[in-house]
């Protein structure tokens, strides 16, 4: 059964983690038309998760807020892909009184047991997040990566195709990454259509796999798209009407 029940306190490193600094008094109602969070939530004693979309209502980034004296930071991909984030961020920064910054490469830690960094708000399993190594026993990212599959938390990019998925596939909306109280931002006409009609006719489950596990994104038998895995636990994108049929090659529904 997972997840296993934690023992002594530990630490696991996230990698390809990369932070985009936002500073000026515009830094908040720049961010509230585009993201898909309310802004008027993020403060310094909790982090706030959000996405950016197409204007389509398609998956571009997700990121976690951090709120500081005067700046916000938003713990993202790292690499190409927080560089992608910034050249978007920059885009539509126009006359807003901002200031941005990337950092492509920056360490990011998942803290079970510590008081370190603050909780993850996807959920309360996942442990806290913090920007600073915790003096304490460090395990491999498996140990995190089968832990998040185990709660059907997709990871980024990594499980949400980009310019593709829609929030309302991916369980964003249980992962408190959607506010549905808040003003317009970009890509909010199709979530919110998905879902005050209910439009959402596929959906990422847990998944166990036998054997060799697909390659992420590769199409399974009825209907399915295979995402990450890490060893017989994974994740996998699968219609609602197709859903409880066996034929899934080495995939079966949990």
């Amino acid at each position: 059964m997972y997840p296993p029940p934690m023992s002594k306190p530990f630490s696991v490193a996230l990698p390809d983690r990369g932070l985009i600094h936002i500073e000026g008094e515009d830094r908040k109602s720049f961010l509230q038309g585009l993201v898909t969070n309310d802004m008027e939530k993020v403060s310094p004693d909790r982090i706030t998760y959000a996405c950016l979309l197409t204007p389509q209502g398609k998956f571009l980034h997700d990121f976690f807020i951090h709120e500081g004296d005067g700046f916000l930071v938003l713990d993202c991909e790292g690499g190409a892909r927080a560089q992608d984030l910034y050249d978007r961020l920059n885009k539509f920064r126009l006359r807003a009184k901002v200031k941005i910054s990337v950092e492509e490469t920056h360490p990011v830690y998942a803290v079970f047991g510590g008081s370190e960094g603050l909780p993850d708000p996807r959920h309360e399993k996942l442990g806290r997040r913090s920007f600073e190594k915790p003096d304490m026993e460090e395990k491999p990212f498996s140990e995190w990566d089968r832990l998040r599959i185990s709660l059907t938390v997709p990871d980024g990019s990594r499980d949400l195709g980009l310019e593709r998925a829609t929030l309302l596939e991916s369980h964003i909306d249980r992962l408190n990454g959607i506010d549905w109280q808040k003003g317009c931002y970009m890509g909010q006409e199709l979530t919110a259509r998905m879902h005050y009609r209910g439009l959402a006719k596929k959906h990422i489950h847990t998944v166990r796999i036998e054997g060799t596990a697909p390659a992420p994104f590769s199409d399974l038998p009825n209907g399915g798209t295979m995402l990450s895995s890490c060893g017989d636990l994974g994740l996998a994108l699968l219609k609602d009407e197709k859903l409880y049929e066996t034929d899934y090659g080495l995939v079966k529904p949990l």
